[in-house]
């Protein structure tokens, strides 16, 4: 694939996209072709290269390591904190296929944190198994209020973005989260569903979004493969 000079896209995204497609495809695995090289192999400035390297890096598809290099990441799918994107938006965004397998949906009562949250006695839980490109990283355990949980029901959730769902369809305002992450063990159920050693390491992410008004829409609790995922956040440093 070579870059379109006439084209009104940006020399930069073009770059990008290629050596994502690239990295995606597997031709460039561990350490990428250097700057002049890549100067040479498409015909751009070093502005070019780096403005391209640069958007992939914040991407979490390169990473740079200081005196050596940049390199392919070893993790696939990668997730920027501070918006409220769904994991299936995520997924997207790395160029590969998300997909969505329904555990269970169901009201219960077994949850001490959900009840606390919502402060009921009962809940209503969707649990499903999260796949990219045909391998499962991750299981989602969505619960709310009864509510909410029972209009739910009544949509396909083998498919749906639940976060659109929740904004378009009932016209339920997200408006703030409070996220928690930590490592952890999967259960046995988890480690099955996940195709994983019990005794491997897994990301254990705790999620409270809550409307305008400060009441609690949605309580998630996420465990991902440490192997297949990875958090983001960038930081900046405020003046004294």
């Amino acid at each position: 694939m070579a870059l379109d000079f006439n084209s009104p896209e940006p020399l930069h995204n073009q770059l990008k996209e290629l050596i994502r497609n690239e990295v995606l495809k597997g031709n460039f695995n561990g350490k990428i072709p250097s700057e002049r090289v890549l100067m040479e192999t498409y015909s751009v400035s070093r502005t070019t290269i780096r403005l391209a390297l640069s958007d992939l890096v914040h991407e979490g598809i390169l990473v740079k390591r200081h005196g050596r290099g940049t390199f392919t990441s070893n993790i696939p799918v990668q997730d920027w904190l501070g918006s409220f994107r769904s994991i299936t938006e995520t997924i997207r965004n790395m160029n590969m296929e998300p997909g969505t397998r329904l555990l269970s949906q169901e009201e219960r009562s077994r949850s001490k944190k959900a009840k606390e949250m919502f402060k009921v006695d009962k809940y209503y839980l969707i649990e499903r198994l999260r796949f990219a490109d045909d391998t499962p990283i991750a299981i989602e355990k969505h619960y709310y209020p009864v509510e909410i949980g029972y209009k739910l029901k009544d949509f396909d959730l083998h498919s749906v973005v639940l976060y659109d769902l929740l904004q378009s369809s009932l016209g339920i305002n997200l408006w703030k989260a409070q996220q928690m992450i930590m490592s952890g063990k999967p259960t046995q159920t988890d480690s099955e569903h996940l195709n994983i050693d019990q005794n491997s390491s897994v990301l254990l992410s705790e999620r409270l979004i809550k409307d305008p008004d400060g009441r609690p829409v949605e309580f998630l609790q996420s465990v991902f493969r440490s192997d297949m995922y990875a958090f983001n956040i960038e930081l900046v440093q405020r003046g004294n």
